[in-house]
């Protein structure tokens, strides 16, 4: 076989596995119970977005997303031109609140001041609060000092606020966030489970029984594909990533599986992000994907595996 033949086997072949694997994962997962009150509403992150908040939003749109995760704008003016774009475009909005100070005081302040804002703000109420919360060296008793105040705010305003867990904070690992759920029966969770996947170097085989009682918690999911090296696999497109987006997949199911029986209203951001969450090239540092284009990809494949 020449060099041309053997490359085109070769492209057809690839092509052959990545869309079965694809076609796969785009068959919608029926439950057996659904209640009919069940929604699926998936939204696209500004991370890495280069344009002003109208263009970002009128892609949003365009692309078919329901809205928009995006962290409380700390000015007047940004607020301005954020709620302006949301009632133009028509989107919905879910804020993302966090304190970043290592002095606990301080970090709680911040994130009061920042979750009061975007919960009682009186132009649009948003479809959620997540919560980068606390710091993975902050202690127990001063972790749960978000927990519980978050948790009386969501009672208030009838507003839901997860948790995420994320490296670098106060659920930033299996056993770490099972302590958490086990003593604090009003957490609700953000899953992110690349992070885990990172932090613990698996695919949590090992960890089934945290993961199970964690995934009895969820509210909101962030749909980025981990692996046992990093948080973000470089496109979830290609087919060495089967195991991965297998793993993750499973687990998003039996979220979806239990929001279905209960009729409740799922949100789902696709999260991956830009560069030096993306993978790059050496030196160019070029991206190895299209942050917009997986994003977007991601979003279709979740509209049609679980609406």
């Amino acid at each position: 076989m020449n060099r041309k033949k053997f490359l085109e086997t070769t492209s057809i072949a690839t092509t052959a596995l990545l869309l079965s694997s694809l076609n796969a994962f785009a068959s919608p997962v029926t439950a057996t119970d659904t209640n009919t009150n069940f929604k699926l509403k998936v939204l696209a992150t500004n991370w890495g977005f280069p344009g002003t908040m109208d263009e970002y939003c009128a892609k949003v749109k365009k692309e078919g997303y329901d809205g928009i995760e995006i962290w409380w704008p700390a000015t007047k003016a940004a607020q301005d031109e954020l709620f302006a774009a949301l009632k133009k475009f028509n989107l919905e909005v879910g804020f993302l609140s966090a304190g970043s100070q290592s002095n606990f005081k301080e970090h709680f302040d911040t994130f009061k001041t920042m979750i009061d804002a975007a919960a009682h703000n009186t132009i649009q109420k948003p479809l959620y609060i997540n919560c980068h919360s606390g710091r993975d060296y902050f202690d127990y008793e001063d972790n749960k000092k978000l927990i519980d105040y978050t948790s009386t705010l969501a009672k208030q305003t009838g507003i839901k606020i997860c948790h995420e867990t994320h490296r670098s904070r106060m659920l930033y690992s299996a056993p770490i966030a099972r302590n958490f759920i086990e003593k604090n029966p009003a957490l609700r969770i953000t899953l992110d489970i690349s992070h885990w996947c990172n932090v613990h170097e698996t695919l949590l085989h090992d960890q089934q029984e945290t993961v199970n009682l964690t995934l009895q918690r969820v509210d909101h999911i962030h749909a980025r594909i981990g692996h046992a090296q990093g948080p973000q696999v470089n496109d979830p497109r290609a087919p060495e990533w089967d195991a991965a987006i297998k793993a993750h997949f499973a687990w998003w199911d039996r979220v979806v599986e239990m929001k279905k029986k209960k009729g409740e209203v799922l949100t789902v951001l696709t999260e991956f992000g830009p560069p030096d969450y993306m993978p790059t090239e050496p030196y160019t540092r070029k991206p190895l994907a299209d942050q917009w284009a997986v994003n977007v990809h991601m979003m279709q494949l979740l509209r049609k595996r679980y609406s």
